[in-house]
Formats: C-alpha cells, structure tokens, sequence
C-alpha cells in the first residue's frame, strides 16, 4: 500500500497544531481587541465585535525560541499572527538558512496557505520565546462577515510584499551590473 505523501504532511501539520502547548484561553477586553485592530493590519477593518468573534477562533499557544513553527515544503491550512517575541523567516536546505524577514509583533505569517498554496514556502523559527495565535482555514472560511476582510487584507500584505521583493531584486541586477 502507497502512501500519498501529501497525506503525511498533512498529518504532520495537525499533529503540531494538536502538540504544541496551548496557552490558557485569553481573555480579551475591548481595549484589547481596539488594540489588535489598531495594530494587527490583517484584521484592519473589522469591527470590535466581528474582530472579538474572529480571536474567538484562534488557538493560542507559545514557542521557545529557536523552535520551528512551521516548516518549508510542509503542508499548511492555517495563518498565524505573532502577538509577542519574534520570529524569523528563512528559506532553504543549506545551513544556515537564507534570512528573509524578521517579524515582530501584529505581523502575520503562513497566509499564503490560505490564498491557495498549500505547501509552506518558508520556515517560520522563533527567535524569542513568542506567543502566537493560529487561525485555521476551514474556521476562517466558515466565518463570511470576517472572511473577506481577512481575504481582503492578506491580498495587501502580499501585494506589498511583491512590491518590496521586486525593489530588492532590481537592486540586485543594478548592483551586479557595476561589478
């Protein structure tokens, strides 16, 4: 009997999800969720109660520094939103990885996963010890009056980050024409 890998991976994924520890439930005031939405651009927009309903989704966990949150090649059915400590993104077999971006607090990662690829692209490692909340796919999908903000958003983020990968790479040819 042949086992689809992707199968595999995707077990994998669930078994993380299932596995890592899980903070206590947050209690969130409306200070707090005026905060997030002040500060966390893939909820921006939402109303306070829409916003406290999409949080509601979220399991919450920690990761110590230098643990991996999510692997490159792995399979993914969720976003992520760092709400303490700090993380990098890196890329590549070879040690050590290639940098990408280093992310603080109210960024999010892991949204290509929802936008339709569903293999991680990158691997996310905590540099500190980091609080993080993880939204899935299907609850995301489920919820229309938060979906399409969150949709709406992540198409911002990513476009924006195309904007700043296509500055860097003709950076990178003009510098290598002057060598």
């Amino acid at each position: 009997m042949k086992i689809d890998p992707a199968i595999v991976q995707l077990s994998a994924e669930n078994v993380r999800a299932q596995v890592l520890p899980r903070a206590v439930a947050v209690q969130l005031d409306p200070a707090m969720v005026q905060k997030i939405r002040q500060r966390v651009p893939i909820f921006s927009g939402m109303s306070a109660d829409c916003l406290t309903r999409t949080l509601a989704l979220a399991q919450h966990f920690s990761v110590p520094a230098g643990a991996v949150v999510c692997a490159e090649g792995e399979l993914g059915d969720a976003f992520y939103v760092l709400i303490g400590g700090q993380v990098r993104i890196e890329k590549g077999p070879q040690t050590p990885a290639v940098e990408l971006a280093r992310l603080a607090p109210g960024h999010c990662f892991g949204e290509m996963a929802l936008v339709g690829r569903r293999v991680r692209s990158a691997t996310v490692r905590a540099l500190k010890d980091s609080n993080i909340m993880r939204f899935d796919r299907a609850q995301v999908d489920a919820n229309p009056e938060s979906a399409h903000i969150i949709y709406r958003n992540i198409a911002g983020i990513l476009a924006s980050r195309l904007e700043c990968s296509s500055e860097q790479l003709a950076d990178l040819r003009v510098r290598g024409q002057h060598i």
